[in-house]
């Protein structure tokens, strides 16, 4: 059991203290999303709270995992499917992110008082005038006191664990075959201490850099230690650009950087979250593959990092997002689609993988690429609006831009009073939902705005137009007199918590007296103190048992918005405490205990935490 400390998480070490069996021996511990995350924009890879790698897919964030442990851990976190580095006797671990990179410190103490100090990153920096970010995790460890005795271990899956790599040894390397990739892993580490899996005394600083079967040039110590350098001076410098609020700077940082990884840079497309299958509650059957591109969740992203004035991440995703909407060709566009542009995601379950503590099932692929969501023509508009206004960009949206924005706008108005699955992907019931429809009304009302900015002023009159009819049947239709709250559905009567992002997109101003009434009804039905479920009804699975993440934040914003700053900041602090030891959220947490369930990190919920603190921090001309 994992026990944080009051230590800051940024401050040196956040701590994580637990006992561990003596020489490695008795059961092993139990999974948990007490994990970090560590990336470079090309792959990435989730350390747990004993510095083992439990989680990674290479060479890129939807392949199939190299390292599986996370969803094989029925019986606890297995060695197999893991880089492991265990110490002996081991007692005590502290870790934490360098502050303001995605660079991880992992310290483990035995009882004698003797340690190692792990470092975990993959490569990022700029290289010949192009941004390094090869398919490569780097690992540096050395003895901090003592003679630490230690035990490494890697054991990459092929196939989920139906393939056994095949194993072949170098001078300094060792290469791994499987059937989706080879893998080379370049090492000081004595190579027949690792392959038999050997304890011994760490008497001087090893490092390993695994990654895809490509000779290394140089010695492995140097180019590690130069890699690191190079990485933290990168990170340094593009959090140093953040325009971040007074308040709340570490948390805003950790979300900032987190959803940067969370691109996948060369394409651009963002994915939803790095795991597939972590369950949404114990035993629920939720599990999900989020490890594709939503434009719903990457319009999220990219507005709250422009927020921070970091519109890098969206000039590099606009370029996908075009390809998505011009090889559309004017026809249905999908709510998700492969960070490759793929359309075909279709869904299956990996049965050989037991899941995330044994709670099956593990699916890859999501049947949602089939379904219909109208908002997605929003989320393209919204996403792609700042282009027209941002006179800093690279390039500026023109007119080619508009003319494929105004077919998604089309879409929208042929579409809006349509019934679909929603913005929760219900899978066995459609009605005409009050978000999807509130998007279409987005994506016109935006449309009119960015062709007033390129004076079509014809345009600009007939998205208007268009506008104004979709609001007012939101307006007639989604008003419930009874509940006294706008609803899930035009003529429905279930509240749900998405109607709360029409402060968010700008359709209603916050002090009108209907949406404040529907926080208001919101709160009674949906909320367990500053957690917010999703929605009321039952769904495909039943009742929701678990506080979604993201819609707690929006209930924050929505708070903030009516005037009940006080409130909203408690709240959000009563968010933030939910955190991980790391500073990271998954999708979803139970009220009850706090523990985190979901997919992992949830962009959504990273989101939240910057959307939050620019609405509530106080300004800097307050101490400047």
């Amino acid at each position: 059991m994992y026990i944080q400390s009051d230590a800051p998480l940024d401050d040196p070490m956040s701590q994580q203290s637990f006992t561990s069996p003596a020489n490695g021996a008795g059961s092993r511990p139990q999974a948990n999303l007490e994990l970090a995350l560590i990336g470079n924009c090309t792959i990435s890879a989730l350390v747990d709270g004993r510095g083992s790698i439990v989680w990674c897919c290479m060479p890129r964030f939807d392949s199939t995992p190299v390292f599986d442990a996370l969803l094989n851990s029925a019986d606890g976190v297995p060695l197999d499917g893991a880089m492991t580095i265990e110490l002996e006797d081991h007692v005590r671990t502290e870790q934490s992110y360098d502050p303001g990179t995605a660079i991880v410190r992992t310290r483990l103490w035995d009882s004698h008082g003797q340690g190692i100090e792990l470092t975990d990153f993959a490569p990022r920096f700029v290289n010949r005038d192009r941004m390094f970010r090869p398919i490569q995790l780097v690992r540096r460890v050395r003895p901090l006191a003592g003679h630490p005795r230690v035990r490494f271990t890697v054991r990459p899956h092929g196939n989920w664990g139906t393939s056994p790599p095949t194993l072949t040894r170098g001078s300094h390397h060792l290469r791994f075959v499987m059937p989706e990739c080879t893998l080379r892993l370049n090492t000081s580490v004595p190579l027949t201490y690792l392959i038999d899996s050997t304890w011994f005394t760490l008497h001087s600083a090893v490092s390993l850099m695994l990654g895809l079967d490509e000779t290394l040039v140089g010695s492995v110590d140097e180019t590690a230690r130069e890699f690191e350098e190079l990485t933290a001076s990168h990170w340094a410098h593009w959090t140093r650009r953040l325009a971040v609020p007074l308040e709340w700077q570490d948390a805003v940082i950790r979300a900032a950087i987190t959803l940067k990884l969370c691109q996948f840079e060369e394409t651009g497309a963002i994915v939803a979250a790095m795991t597939t299958s972590v369950p949404e509650a114990p035993n629920s059957g939720r599990n999900w593959d989020y490890r594709y591109c939503w434009l719903r969740d990457a319009f999220f992203v990219v507005r709250a990092l422009n927020s921070l004035s970091e519109v890098g991440t969206m000039e590099n995703y606009l370029h996908w997002l075009y390809d998505v909407v011009r090889g559309a060709g004017g026809a249905h566009v999908q709510p998700l689609y492969g960070i490759g542009l793929e359309r075909s995601l279709p869904e299956s379950i990996i049965t050989q993988a037991s899941g995330y503590r044994g709670m099956g099932p593990v699916r890859v692929g999501n049947q949602a690429q089939e379904h219909f969501q109208h908002d997605v023509y929003g989320s393209v508009v919204l996403g792609a609006a700042q282009a027209f206004h941002d006179h800093r960009l690279f390039k500026r949206g023109d007119a080619a831009d508009f003319a494929a924005l105004e077919v998604m706008g089309e879409q929208a108005w042929l579409l809006h009073d349509q019934p679909d699955a929603g913005i929760w992907e219900l899978r066995t019931r459609a009605r005409v939902h009050t978000s999807s429809t509130l998007m279409c009304w987005a994506a016109c009302d935006r449309l009119a705005r960015i062709a007033s900015v390129l004076r079509v002023n014809d345009r600009a009159v007939l998205w208007q137009s268009r506008a104004a009819v979709i609001k007012d049947a939101i307006l007639q239709r989604a008003w419930n007199a009874e509940r006294q709250s706008f609803v899930e559905s035009l003529g429905g009567r279930d509240l749900d918590a998405s109607v709360l992002l029409m402060a968010e997109v700008g359709f209603l101003p916050p002090n009108d007296p209907r949406f404040i009434s529907t926080v208001q009804a919101l709160e009674r039905s949906l909320c367990d103190g500053p957690f917010m479920r999703r929605y009321e009804a039952p769904d495909d699975f039943g009742r929701p048992e678990t506080a979604f993440n993201v819609c707690s934040f929006w209930r924050v914003d929505a708070l903030a918005r009516i005037g009940k700053r006080e409130q909203a900041r408690e709240a959000f602090e009563a968010l933030l405490a939910r955190r991980n030891a790391m500073g990271l959220l998954s999708e979803d947490l139970a009220p009850a205990t706090g523990e985190l369930w979901g997919n992992f990190p949830q962009t959504y919920s990273m989101v939240g935490i910057i959307n939050g603190a620019v609405r509530l921090s106080a300004d800097w001309e307050s101490v400047v």
